[in-house]
């Protein structure tokens, strides 16, 4: 290790224990820090608590840590195309919180600004705002755990429902360029959670597909500024995987 740069995924997840909060950027297979999550299975640590759009597909991304029982509790927007994802949860294995994907963002963002809540109007009027959403399901298809009642108020005549920042103990980021004080540059879309997950992290890892010396990135072209990243670890090119393949009657992709 040289200041912020680690040798391997493996140094940078070694003090990620047992009950750890983990923000993890990425959106369906796109810009998933997949080396540090591959990292995270092969230590002991279990009963995680997750915050990511979505848990990644079976065999790839978050679906690693979901097939080997090693994570307690999921807030995300979506399953997506994760069949155990959604077996783990109906079962009564797994706790998941479902949020508004816009919703999930901001709760990220505002954890990185050091704002502790704030009113949207989405999910006014319904489950989401009033409670009674599934957390937890018992082994019988029961509801164990529903979600709470949130505070709601009136602003220019229109409802808004309070919504809590996210801050986790870790977040795991993938970004294509980086330099060697944590300035980071993502790649079109594999911005999505990326910067916001960075920021919700109280120490945050990023894998880089490229690392340079600080000065050879241009400050503009800079999409999230190293006081927001702790630990670096050069993974080389990612082998971006497709979740689902839509093709025409031709064959085409």
């Amino acid at each position: 290790m040289a200041g912020k740069v680690y040798e391997s995924a493996a140094s940078a997840v070694a003090d990620i224990g047992d009950g750890a909060s983990v923000a993890v950027g990425g959106f369906g297979l796109c810009g998933i820090p997949d080396a540090l999550i591959e990292a995270i299975a092969d230590t002991e640590a279990t009963d995680l608590e997750v915050f990511s759009n979505n848990c990644g597909v079976d065999d790839h991304g978050l679906g690693i840590l979901l097939s080997i029982g090693r994570i307690r509790r999921v807030t995300a927007s979506y399953v997506g195309e994760n069949k155990e994802f959604a077996r783990q949860y109906l079962a009564g294995e797994l706790e998941v919180e479902l949020t508004p994907q816009g919703t999930l963002a901001e709760r990220l963002r505002a954890g990185g600004t050091g704002i502790p809540a704030f009113f949207t109007p989405a999910g006014v009027g319904s489950p989401i705002a009033d409670g009674g959403m599934p957390w937890r399901y018992n082994p019988d298809g029961t509801i164990a755990i529903a979600s709470p009642p949130k505070e709601t108020r009136v602003f220019g005549a229109r409802r808004y429902v309070l919504e809590e920042a996210i801050n986790a103990d870790f977040a795991l980021v993938h970004a294509a360029l980086g330099d060697t004080e944590g300035n980071l540059v993502f790649d079109k879309t594999a911005m999505n959670f990326n910067p916001l997950a960075a920021m919700a992290g109280k120490v945050t890892l990023a894998q880089v597909e490229r690392l340079v010396e600080p000065g050879e990135i241009d400050p503009g072209a800079v999409h999230l500024p190293g006081v927001f990243v702790q630990r670096i670890v050069c993974t080389g090119p990612q082998n971006t995987r497709i979740e689902k393949r839509t093709v025409n009657a031709g064959g085409r992709a």
